[in-house]
């Protein structure tokens, strides 16, 4: 059975079998039903629904939010609820709103120092099954969680989503891995794809290599020559890579609509044997013991089949040889946030791509709050029931993969460039926020319909929301893929990885300060509009052209510059950092 060198002492080199890959993508159907039907339906529900059962109006800061007279319903439960917390007065869904931009923000962080513990060490898997599970138990832990003990609550999502996320990212770093050991892919000892999380350093080849350039043959040439050449393997590794990644989210997507139809199957047979008005957490709360049991079930394949994969150890001079327990953590997390930190440097020496990571920044904050908000939106003012917001769901979620599909037809069409199409779907994701601010129109509020007034009209926009975000996904992650200088992709796109959450905190945060002040979702429209707005003249202004020429040039003179280098030393030690100090001295 054909097997590739080792990189480095103790690398697991053996082939990746049809069971290990089952196994990687066991856990995308594990993680993706959390993140769809957790994290993105019932999770902010059952949040706000805590809160309620706990608050009181607040037109009057005294009557139950819960113990209405009947003959009141529909005019009471149009008006916000509010709860006292830590001495300040919140509105029910701006709890939900903190609550993710705190469990956002707890996940950035964790995301980013544990980078190095998933490409170094032998601690990946064991990790990736210790933060999983810990989710799964975070998530099935709701069944006891009553509206007497919400905070339990809000803790229980910062620890499951700060583990999914985290989960994510340990799963990605084992992509490199898959790709470069599969049979389908030649890889030769000085042509491996390497890869790591949030790490710009690489080393290209090994301590025995040499190289011949003798003095009858173009060295520069010849090493341009073996530039492409290493890029034309890489690119082949990529093409594998995004065929199993795209697998990975399809069959996780498919996961998620089935669960979401189970959902509704629980939730339509409560609404028959509930009082009619009952609002009780019980129904969703057994769903999100569904959604945490699946998560927990399809992570047992993952770590039967599975490979440990262990990383190189870290550089020698990033901790000390003696190094063990939790000093040597330590020392994984400082190199994580050191490397994130030279990653951002050459970043910003790249002028097009740093202002594309500056329009992902603004886009990513827009998407996760508009979703956020949605939700919030159809269960507070449009009063639709537990069920109907399954189904909402389900409809994003569906249009999501049509939208993946769909917009590359659509630019085809169209004769558009990338960044067109990308600027095309943030003009249709406006429709959103622009359509619910029709709702202060006094002619269209008259109409009873029209700017979000009727449950039915959420679920035309739902569609809309999830069909532009099959196509930013798809082509902001290709536009960036472009941009990124050849041998740092896993380096950049953890970058960019941390760029998407870290934005997802404020944008939440400032959604719920306007709705405490207001008492009303649809007042923050006016935000999202202009949030939504604001990436689209980076977009336009990023030539995708000369950000390659920027991105190759580095790369190729930098690759020129390390290997003539190479040639004068005869330590590895000393030409461990060569390329890296490279990229930073030519970016300055």
């Amino acid at each position: 059975m054909r097997q590739r060198k080792a990189r480095f002492p103790g690398e697991d080199t053996q082939p990746i079998s049809k069971k290990e890959l089952r196994g990687w993508y066991s856990y995308c159907v594990a993680a993706e039903v959390f993140a769809v039907s957790g994290v993105g339906s019932f999770l902010p529900v059952t949040l706000e629904q805590l809160a309620r059962e706990r608050g009181v109006l607040r037109s009057d800061g005294e009557t139950s939010c819960i113990n209405i007279p009947t003959r009141n319903l529909q005019e009471r439960e149009n008006a916000p609820c509010v709860i006292q917390l830590f001495g300040s007065t919140i509105n029910t869904s701006s709890f939900a709103l903190y609550t993710f931009s705190v469990a956002v923000f707890v996940q950035v962080l964790t995301l980013i120092s544990i980078s190095a513990i998933a490409d170094h060490g032998n601690n990946r898997k064991r990790l990736l099954l210790t933060l999983s599970f810990t989710g799964a138990t975070a998530c099935m832990l709701f069944l006891v969680v009553s509206p007497g003990i919400y905070l339990v609550g809000s803790g229980l999502v910062i620890v499951s989503v700060t583990c999914l996320g985290t989960t994510f990212a340990l799963l990605n770093s084992y992509l490199p891995l898959i790709v470069s050991n599969h049979l389908s892919v030649l890889v030769t000892d000085n042509e491996t794809l390497q890869l790591h999380s949030i790490n710009p350093e690489q080393d290209f080849g090994n301590d025995e290599e040499e190289y011949d350039l003798s003095e009858n043959e173009d060295s520069h040439d010849r090493l341009h020559s073996r530039f492409r050449g290493s890029q034309k393997s890489m690119s082949q590794a990529l093409k594998l890579s995004s065929k199993i990644s795209s697998k990975g989210v399809g069959i996780g997507y498919a996961a998620a609509v089935l669960v979401q139809v189970l959902s509704i199957a629980i939730l339509v047979t409560f609404s028959k044997v509930s009082p009619r008005h009952s609002k009780t957490t019980v129904p969703v709360r057994i769903v999100l013991f569904l959604v945490g049991t699946w998560w927990a079930a399809f992570t047992v394949p993952t770590a039967l089949w599975l490979r440990h994969r262990p990383g190189p150890p870290l550089p020698i001079d990033m901790t000390s040889r003696r190094a063990q327990g939790w000093t040597l953590w330590i020392s994984y997390i400082v190199f994580a946030w050191h490397s994130l930190w030279k990653t951002i440097k050459m970043a910003t020496q790249l002028r097009q791509l740093f202002t594309f990571l500056v329009a992902w920044f603004l886009l990513s904050d827009a998407i996760a709050t508009v979703s956020g908000a949605a939700i919030l939106f159809a269960k507070t003012e449009l009063q639709m029931k537990t069920e109907a917001l399954a189904g909402l769901s389900i409809t994003a979620t569906i249009s999501g993969i049509v939208g993946a599909y769909s917009w590359p037809v659509v630019g085809r069409m169209l004769g558009l460039q990338s960044k067109y199409v990308i600027v095309l779907c943030i003009s249709l994701f406006e429709m959103i926020p622009l359509y619910g601010l029709l709702g202060f129109v006094p002619v269209v509020k008259s109409w009873g319909f029209g700017g979000l007034q009727q449950q039915w009209e959420i679920f035309p926009l739902g569609f809309i929301l999830g069909f532009v975000m099959g196509g930013l996904n798809t082509y902001c992650r290709s536009v960036f893929g472009v941009l990124i200088p050849p041998n740092k992709e896993a380096a950049f796109f953890a970058l960019y990885a941390v760029t998407d959450k870290g934005s997802s905190v404020i944008g939440p945060a400032i959604v719920g300060r306007i709705v405490d002040g207001t008492g009303s979702i649809r007042v923050a429209f006016w935000f999202l509009a202009v949030l939504i707005l604001l990436p689209i003249p980076l977009i336009w202004l990023i030539d995708v052209q000369k950000g390659e020429h920027e991105a190759l040039a580095m790369s190729a003179n930098c690759y020129s510059s390390f290997i003539e280098d190479d040639l004068a030393r005869d330590s590895s030690s000393d030409r461990r950092h060569s390329e890296e100090q490279c990229f930073l001295e030519r970016a300055n």
